[in-house]
């Protein structure tokens, strides 16, 4: 098994997995906190037309898809409270894959690419996407410190952090700008389609298992790196799809802590 880290792609599927998962990891736990995991879902979809546009034109999908993701993230932020309306959100979502599906319609020579957006391909990561990817997550988990507290404080009493003159509308812009950049990120492991796999699966575990925010995040972080290292040792073992078993990883991880938070309070 240790042999695998003799080969260049699998030490950039190990490092990719590792910053994918610190980020998706800090970043998830707020958004589970505020109930927008259906809006950061939506994001991920609304990359997919980004992508297969770029590829159109001749453009790196992962500029697409990335351009696509913030604009998208920055609308849902500023229609504030109405981001939950999911019917809304639905719409959204299924009009992006209608949008990408179309464009590969003129492109079909981008089938390839577009199976790699959808499913992701972490082995096929470059050393040079890993330094993007570094690049980006140090931004990303620096605005999140940096808007960490109003955040937290909008999140847990909105009423009271506005009455106190924090400016929600900006919070959540601002947020969802961040869930933007860290989701185009996922969708470098797991595709656009299982983005749910490390956005969502250990953010949702640590708020069973840790409690307070700090030891939260730092749980969620964990849980990502782990579910994400164990997927590229088990697609290693057995040659089955690295996405597949991050995916069921993060599944089995949720319910293992959902039951255990059951029999705790029990």
């Amino acid at each position: 098994m240790f042999t695998m880290l003799e080969y260049d792609f699998m030490r950039n599927a190990f490092a990719a997995s590792a910053i994918v998962g610190i980020v998706a990891g800090a970043v998830g736990y707020f958004l589970v906190l505020r109930g927008q995991t259906f809006a950061g879902h939506a994001l991920a979809h609304v990359g997919f037309p980004g992508a297969t546009g770029a590829g159109l034109i001749g453009l790196s999908p992962f500029f697409g898809l990335t351009a696509f993701t913030l604009a998208a993230g920055i609308g849902i932020g500023l229609l504030g409270e109405r981001a939950h309306r999911d019917v809304a959100i639905g719409i959204v979502l299924t009009l992006s894959l209608g949008l990408g599906l179309l464009f590969l319609h003129f492109y079909t020579s981008n089938a390839t690419q577009a199976t790699s957006v959808l499913f992701g391909n972490v082995l096929g990561i470059s050393l040079d996407t890993v330094a993007v990817l570094a690049a980006m997550a140090l931004v990303t988990l620096a605005a999140l410190t940096f808007i960490a507290r109003p955040l937290l404080f909008a999140s847990l009493q909105p009423e009271l952090a506005e009455a106190k003159g924090v400016g929600l509308d900006l919070v959540s812009t601002l947020f969802m700008i961040i869930v933007a950049v860290a989701t185009a990120e996922a969708t470098q492991i797991v595709g656009v389609l299982l983005v749910f796999a490390l956005m969502v699966a250990p953010a949702a575990a640590s708020h069973l298992l840790a409690r307070g925010v700090l030891a939260g995040i730092l749980v969620s972080i964990l849980i990502g790196v782990a579910i994400a290292w164990g997927g590229l040792v088990l697609a290693y073992l057995t040659d089955w799809p690295t996405s597949f078993f991050i995916t069921a990883l993060g599944a089995g991880v949720y319910i293992s802590a959902a039951v255990a938070d059951k029999l705790r309070k029990a």
